[in-house]
Formats: structure tokens, sequence, C-alpha cells
């Protein structure tokens, strides 16, 4: 008999992440074999599967499986390689990273989440994964140039792209959400010659609560 919770999974697949265009084998299949149950906050356990966004608190929230999904086929992460994730949030995002076959640097600015989501990989007994407290927007991360960067807040201006980018390998491919609500845009920037050399597509719209420490844009005071 089929468990509750593999049901759930199942249905999270074919009625949101498949339907969202997320067409990649190896993505559906990690979605489909991790258990996002265990990454979700306490109390929280039946929303695991659901559309949504869910709260971690400090003004964040764990992307929408949908989201997550066209993340991981948009990244198109491949075996070995450097992965940096800004953005730990409960490690759900980190694992399935780790589980395509990437070389995980994940930071996170508030040291609670963080211990979190250290505890939830080691538990699934994830290898090549290193969760950091630490401020990702702040400067180059240590450990670099990376293969692929997946930022999983939303930076409200273009702003701190190019810092970003700058930590990128010939190829790599970085994932980042620029805008602020109601208007948001999921992005894909590719290096395709020397640093700063990017090639950019516009994914799809989404909103999502902006990372910490990151600086809004000035406002005009008429």
């Amino acid at each position: 008999m089929t468990a509750p919770v593999d049901t759930a999974r199942f249905n999270m697949i074919e009625q949101q992440v498949r339907p969202w265009n997320v067409l990649d084998a190896r993505v559906l299949q990690v979605l489909g074999e991790l258990p996002r149950e265990a990454f979700v906050p306490r109390g929280y356990e039946a929303l695991a599967y659901a559309d949504i966004e869910i709260p971690i608190g400090a003004d964040s929230c764990m992307l929408a499986p949908k989201v997550v999904g066209r993340m991981l086929q948009a990244l198109d992460v491949r075996e070995g390689d450097k992965v940096l994730e800004i953005g730990s949030g409960t490690g759900y995002a980190t694992a399935c990273l780790a589980r395509l076959g990437g070389r995980v640097i994940s930071v996170e600015i508030d040291p609670a989440l963080a211990e979190g989501a250290a505890e939830r990989l080691d538990a699934l007994k994830l290898k090549r994964v290193q969760v950091r407290t630490a401020d990702g927007m702040a400067g180059p991360v240590d450990g670099g140039p990376f293969d692929i960067i997946a930022v999983t807040g939303s930076l409200p201006t273009e702003e701190p792209v190019p810092m970003l980018a700058q930590q990128l390998a010939p190829g790599g491919r970085l994932f980042v959400i620029v805008g602020e609500d109601p208007v948001m845009a999921a992005k894909l920037e590719t290096r395709v010659g020397a640093p700063g050399d990017l090639r950019r597509e516009e994914l799809f719209e989404t909103c999502l609560p902006a990372l910490q420490n990151v600086p809004e844009p000035e406002r005009f005071v008429f």
C-alpha cells in the first residue's frame, strides 16, 4: 500500500512541478525521492507538498516546489559541479543540488537556520555539502570560482548581480530573482567568455522575500 506521503510527493510532481514545464528527468527524480517533509518547520508537515512558500522565520521562506524545480532545471547541475547556494533556508534546495551531483557550499546569514539545515543534511548522509553561517552578499565567497550559483531569495535590483557573476567559472550559471513585489522575474545568467561576459535569459515571474542585508533601492521623495 502506498503511504500518504508518497502519494503527496507524486501529486506534487504531476500536478505542480511537471505542469510548470519542469521536464528534466533527473530533476523530477530528485524531487520525487527527497523527503520534503523532513525539511519543513515543525507544524507545517501537512503542507510539505503544497503549492505554497512555507515561512521559515527571519522573513524567509521555502521556495514552492515548482520554483525549486524550475531553478534546478535551468541550472543543469552536473556531477562534480562546484555549487554556491546563497540562502540555505531549511536545506531542501541544498539537498536537491547535492543529489544532482553538486559539490555544494551553502551560505546562510541566520545562524539558527544554518544549524538546522546542517543537521537535516547530515541526517540524510549527504556528502560534499558544507553549510556556512555568513552573509553571502557581503562579497565573494571563499571556494570559487563556481560552476553554479543559486540565490534563493530575491534581490530588489540588478545592482548585486555583477558581484555574483564575477564568481562564476567559464560556462557557469547563476540563478537569481530580481524585482520588487508584485513584479519579480527569475533569471539565468550564463558566463560565456571573460568574467562579466554574460548571456541573460528571463525564465518566469514569481514573488518571494528579499535576502537579508540587501540594500533596498533609493526612493524618490517629492
